[in-house]
């Protein structure tokens, strides 16, 4: 299964690269992204980059960008192109057909934010030399935001594949995903923004409590993306019946 799974990636990936969209649209998409992340933002914040945990925030929008093309295409792709009835039709297994196409973008997204991740501590070590010496992450930072958008991919992706198993079309697919992932990352800060300024002091003066008790909240975040991406990869599981994708 291992196996198979890890073909379903190689083949998902070559498409990508080279042949969805254009492989010149590919490479430009993640050369800017590698550009701004590595290069750009760390110089403009200088060592507070590789210092600051708020830093890794940055890193889960990885995930965004680069898993969406790619989860929507999954299945409604492969129906528009015509080529969804030879897959299924494969000796591939139902389990590594679904988890081929979500590890291909979970990978995907995930080798990205690391690349980001390492090219920006390059830069800092280039731009703001410390005497010789190697600048890079808190071992805990750095690992455990790497944690995080591994996370955040698999929940993306999984999403994004039960999407595309419902959707007629990449572009109904692409548009239902983005529906969602406003819905969950901007409702928040418009409801913010919403609140009485009362309300807004208040979260001021519970900051410096919350921030004693970072480590606990931080584990509680990881625990319900855990939660939340089991649950999600359960539900597309559910969706996937090969049987009935051919009759659709």
């Amino acid at each position: 299964m291992i196996q198979d799974i890890a073909t379903l990636i190689r083949k998902e990936w070559k498409e990508v690269v080279f042949h969805r969209g254009g492989g010149r649209q590919s490479w430009i998409s993640m050369l800017i992204l590698l550009g701004l992340l590595g290069v750009y933002l760390p110089y403009l914040n200088g060592t507070d980059w590789l210092q600051n945990p708020m830093a890794l925030f940055t890193w889960a929008w990885v995930p965004l960008f680069m898993t969406i093309g790619l989860v929507t295409d999954a299945f409604a792709g492969e129906r528009e192109r015509h080529t969804l009835e030879t897959l299924l039709a494969t000796r591939l297994s139902d389990a590594s057909i679904l988890f081929g196409k979500i590890a291909a973008s979970v990978l995907y997204a995930w080798s990205i934010s690391t690349s980001c991740a390492v090219l920006a501590a390059i830069t800092i070590n280039v731009t703001f030399p410390n005497n010789g010496a190697f600048q890079f992450y808190a071992p805990a930072m750095f690992f455990g935001g790497l944690a995080a958008v591994l996370l955040i991919a698999i929940l993306i992706s999984s999403i994004g594949v039960f999407v595309s198993l419902n959707a007629a079309t990449v572009r109904q697919a692409y548009q239902k995903l983005n529906l969602a992932i406003m819905a969950v990352w901007l409702i928040p800060f418009i409801l913010l923004q919403t609140f009485p300024d009362k309300v807004q002091s208040l979260f001021m003066k519970v900051a410096p409590v919350l921030d004693a008790k970072l480590p606990l909240i931080i584990g509680s975040v990881f625990a319900i993306l855990i939660v939340l991406d089991a649950m999600a990869l359960l539900l597309a599981k559910k969706r996937f019946k090969r049987t009935r994708l051919i009759l659709e």
